[in-house]
């Protein structure tokens, strides 16, 4: 991937799509999904791997409701990747990532991944550049183990969420009592390393392209559903898969 700034990326649909007629293609693609994944399923020669990152309140838990949530969840399974225990922190940084990638046939989503090691780590300067280069080569090696050597299909979301509307999501967690339950103070502090994490993700794009990034305007769910759902949809129709027959 050629170098990216997300400050010249809208987060935003473009002005003259149709907001109806996107969410009834959302709607016909989930509902073909439901199919495709029963394929995955019975064929059993591939897995999915599907990684989400974001800023907070950019929207990963809402796209793993709405769009893998209409699954059959015997066939999705997600992972959430908070802190390291301390567990975690004695092994190496991907041993906790490589015990959760899918076996053939099911799709496995990670809510934030093995990219917060080089993303966080870095804003926080708990790591250095030297070794942030060391864990770039190892995630581009792990993701060609998984592509190249199990038949596993990586697709890669950011979303791409304004500072603008990130902030007025924060503030809902405030005052919204359904999301009350969200909030967190450390999430403002975060937010004031806005910049600092854009310089990092934009890294990160350039640097650990093995398997492309697809950078997910956020603002409007809507569209974010549509974008991710459509991927998706084109990965799993691509595979040309096939119902076994009658086992011998």
């Amino acid at each position: 991937m050629a170098s990216v700034k997300l400050s010249e990326i809208s987060t935003r649909a473009p002005g003259k799509l149709d907001k109806e007629k996107t969410k009834a293609k959302t709607a016909t693609m989930l509902a073909a999904l439901d199919e495709l994944q029963n394929l995955l399923y019975a064929e059993s020669k591939h897995s999915v791997l599907i990684v989400i990152q974001g800023m907070d309140a950019s929207g990963k838990d809402g796209v793993i409701r709405n769009v893998f949530g209409n699954l059959n969840p015997q066939g999705v399974t997600v992972q959430s990747f908070k802190a390291p225990t301390p567990l975690e922190l004695s092994h190496d940084f991907l041993w906790r990532i490589h015990q959760h990638t899918p076996p053939k046939g099911m799709m496995q989503l990670f809510n934030r991944s093995h990219y917060e090691d080089i993303l966080i780590t870095r804003v926080h300067k708990l790591i250095d550049d030297d070794i942030a280069k060391k864990r770039m080569k190892a995630i581009n090696d792990f993701e060609d183990l998984l592509v190249k050597h199990n038949h596993t299909h990586v697709l890669k979301f950011y979303l791409h969420v304004s500072k603008e509307e990130q902030h007025k999501r924060l503030e809902e967690r405030l005052s919204d009592k359904t999301k009350q339950w969200k909030y967190n103070e450390k999430d403002f502090e975060e937010a004031k390393l806005w910049d600092v994490y854009m310089n990092m993700y934009e890294d990160c794009f350039k640097n650990c392209n093995t398997v492309p990034w697809h950078i997910i305007p956020a603002d409007q769910n809507w569209y974010k559903e549509y974008l991710i759902t459509e991927a998706l949809y084109t990965l799993l129709k691509s595979l040309n898969m096939r119902y076994p027959g009658l086992k011998k």
